[in-house]
């Protein structure tokens, strides 16, 4: 087998499986010990699934010699973020907590994936109940393409796992940018879904109506795939979206022509360093060369769902931990106790204004895409940041506004919205920007990625490990 076995994209490793080109056995194998090498320095792991990895394949492998190919995830080593539910396997959501919490079952889209096929290597590493900071114990993952950058957050094991070959896509989730922060500083491309479009069932919550969960892959085409399989209603999840899932990789090949591309020139530019905003802007030419056809327009305001974000966040993780906080805040680290207490802190009328606040604000948004099917956007106004510079967080409002402006208010409306690799840092690290679409248009973000792809060759560029 190629030594570069490790960073084909997905699709490409599944036709060579479900071709008989390959073994799912020998790729999952190469898979573990490609993981026993590395991940001792990277940290992307919590627990290494090995025996049952290696089950699961020869699984594959005699299905796919029978000809009973179940679809393009059929044999594929990819692995899930540690707060989807794997049943007989640990599940912590990157608490002390929960460290000895084993499922009974598995989780609806991890339950999915293993219907179409997929080989779970195991589960990744993740921040405490998936807020910003990894719980105190745990070594945050390494940015495999330079580890002064920070790998993001909460889903950092996905995003290190995936971008440096330790697995071939992966599941992560999205509150506040947990998606298309590690998939940005990862160099992935990563599908946030409109929320409810994928069950929620089976996973730990942070804050139930922001949590989303979706895939973090090496090319749109790949998230395409994944989402597929896990999109979709669910009994167990009343609050899964009924809305047909359609056929993501049958129409994502159908391109950008006349396709209407909101910019908001102001918005895309004010707090944007200058690697991000080249970026942007070599994109734009890009997109316009495949047809797009631009549209100028205004985002509504987002710096009040940028703080009404932390609140609300707080009372409903406080909703979460009822039963565990603070009767046992002795176990909890400093950044997941104080967004509790914060929810805390607030009264009910506090709360009942967040909601009509964010009620407007996503319908002014609704409104906006009457004139246009994708709004183009950077993930983050700063490229590629440090470790020393995300531990100032805290102190530094510009940095937070620079860091959110992108995400969470796309959290506080559900939208769905897809990061792509655009670029990269005079320190060779990846930057990334961003697609929006209406609820449910996924297909358009799939397409709109798959031509990018096309056309750039950011996302085949690989972390040297």
């Amino acid at each position: 087998m190629s030594q570069d076995l490790h960073y084909l994209e997905l699709l490409d490793v599944g036709q060579q499986i479900q071709s008989g080109a390959l073994s799912p056995v020998e790729v999952t194998q190469a898979q573990l010990d490609r993981i026993a090498r590395l991940d001792g320095q990277l940290g992307s792991y919590v627990i290494v699934m090995a025996e049952q990895a290696l089950a699961d394949a020869h699984q594959a492998q005699t299905e796919i010699a029978q000809g009973r190919v179940r679809g393009p995830l059929h044999g594929v080593p990819i692995a899930v973020k540690d707060l989807c539910w794997t049943q007989g396997v640990p599940t912590a959501a990157g608490m002390t907590l929960y460290k000895d919490f084993v499922p009974a079952e598995d989780g609806t889209a991890v339950r999915k994936l293993r219907e179409a096929g997929a080989v779970i290597l195991g589960k990744l590493q993740l921040t405490e109940s998936a807020y910003a900071d990894h719980h105190p114990t745990v070594m945050p993952p390494v940015n495999p393409w330079n580890a002064a950058h920070w790998s993001g957050a909460s889903s950092s094991g996905s995003g290190v796992a995936t971008a440096a070959g330790l697995c071939y896509g992966s599941l992560g989730t999205d509150t506040g940018g947990s998606i298309r922060f590690p998939s940005a500083a990862n160099g992935l491309t990563g599908i946030k879904p409109t929320w409810g479009r994928v069950s929620r069932y089976g996973a730990f919550e942070l804050a139930a109506t922001l949590d989303h969960i979706g895939p973090m892959a090496r090319s749109a085409a790949d998230a395409a795939a994944l989402l597929g399989a896990i999109a979709g209603a669910d009994a167990k999840d009343p609050t899964a979206s009924l809305e047909p899932v359609p056929n993501y990789l049958a129409g994502m090949r159908r391109g950008l022509r006349g396709l209407r591309i909101g910019i908001d020139a102001r918005w895309n530019s004010e707090g944007v360093d200058d690697p991000t905003a080249k970026a942007l802007t070599s994109a734009m030419e890009v997109v316009k060369s495949l047809g797009g056809e631009f549209r100028e327009v205004s985002f509504p305001d987002p710096a009040q769902m940028i703080a009404d974000w932390f609140p609300l966040c707080g009372i409903e993780a406080a909703v979460v931990h009822e039963k565990t906080y603070p009767s046992r805040k002795d176990q909890y680290g400093p950044g997941l106790a104080g967004i509790i207490e914060l929810g805390l802190s607030q009264s009910g009328t506090d709360y009942q204004k967040i909601v009509l606040r964010r009620q407007e604000f996503s319908g002014r948004l609704r409104a906006l895409f009457q004139g246009i099917d994708l709004l183009l956007i950077p993930t983050t106004g700063v490229a590629s940041p440090t470790v020393a510079q995300m531990s100032t967080l805290g102190a530094d409002a510009d940095l937070i506004s620079a860091v959110l402006r992108y995400t969470c208010p796309l959290d506080m409306s559900g939208s769905p919205t897809i990061t792509l690799p655009a670029g990269f840092t005079e320190a060779g690290t990846p930057i990334a920007l961003q697609f929006v679409s209406r609820h449910f248009e996924e297909d358009l973000l799939v397409r709109a990625g798959w031509a990018f792809q096309q056309n750039t060759d950011w996302h085949r560029r690989h972390p040297a490990l």
